[in-house]
């Protein structure tokens, strides 16, 4: 009986130990240097956002973040690193909520559940998006872009950082509520989309942080934003809501990890 009462004792003491010696382990992250998984080329918003946080983060953690882009499937293969990676932190994703949530609906076959082997870290941006054009496109506002797009033959094209992303799905909802005909050109990543309407390639798409800076140099011509309310940017750009009450979409990227990685690391980032 003593001898049962020993090791039931000695068992218990054995796994608080462990769990002090696991506690002080992790309370030594980070180490050695960490990745962030950007999943578009350079160039493109997501991009400029992690090479803007990337330094600052390495400040916060005293360790090099080091940025390797991954594009590929619509964010799902930089999803899938991510996921597989070892759940200790080492490895971290700059997800946009394309890739994080529609991409489970609109692919049937994904290795990852992004919503499940994925751990959310840190929301970063929000963003609205911005309808805009080439300024060769003869349109100076949002109804002369729809009545143009309804007059067009063959169909307009219009831009897109892939498949499946909020800036197309946004257009193709602005297509149903508007009764436009509009022909998909989706690129990989923002950076060779935006490329692609400077040059006149496409004559329309919408975009976010990349297409910014080019509306304000005369570039671009900005016609609406998507969301809920007027942009402090572009206070003079209307709403799509303002013509179609219900269209109103907001874009975001936030940092993810590994499912299972350790609380004392979550923490810590």
């Amino acid at each position: 009986m003593r001898a049962n009462r020993f090791l039931r004792s000695s068992g218990v003491v054995a796994v608080f130990l462990l769990s002090l010696c696991a506690t002080a382990a992790w309370a030594q992250y980070p180490s050695r240097p960490i990745r962030l998984l950007v999943p578009n080329p350079p160039g493109g918003a997501t991009d400029t956002i992690a090479r803007v946080v990337a330094p600052r983060l390495g400040e916060a953690l005293g360790q090099p973040v080091v940025v390797e882009n991954r594009p590929g499937s619509n964010g799902n293969l930089s999803s899938e690193l991510a996921a597989r990676a070892a759940p200790d932190g080492y490895t971290l994703l700059l997800g946009q909520d394309s890739q994080i949530v529609i991409s489970p609906h609109l692919y049937a076959n994904l290795s990852v559940d992004t919503l499940k082997d994925l751990a959310p870290v840190s929301t970063l941006v929000t963003t609205q998006m911005v309808l805009s054009s080439n300024p060769a496109l003869p349109v100076k506002n949002l109804l002369d872009f729809l009545e143009y797009a309804r007059r067009a033959k063959p169909p307009l094209a219009y831009a897109s950082i892939g498949n499946g992303s909020q800036h197309h799905l946004t257009m193709e909802m602005l297509k149903t509520r508007a009764g436009i005909e509009l022909i998909h050109v989706p690129y990989k990543g923002g950076g060779p989309a935006t490329l692609a309407l400077l040059a006149g390639e496409v004559p329309v798409m919408f975009g976010g942080n990349s297409v910014t800076g080019h509306i304000k140099a005369g570039k671009l011509r900005g016609l609406a934003v998507a969301g809920k309310k007027r942009s402090a940017t572009f206070p003079d750009l209307p709403t799509l809501s303002e013509f179609f009450p219900g269209l109103e979409v907001t874009a975001w990227i936030g940092i993810f990890t590994a499912a299972g990685v350790p609380a004392p690391v979550l923490s810590r980032l």
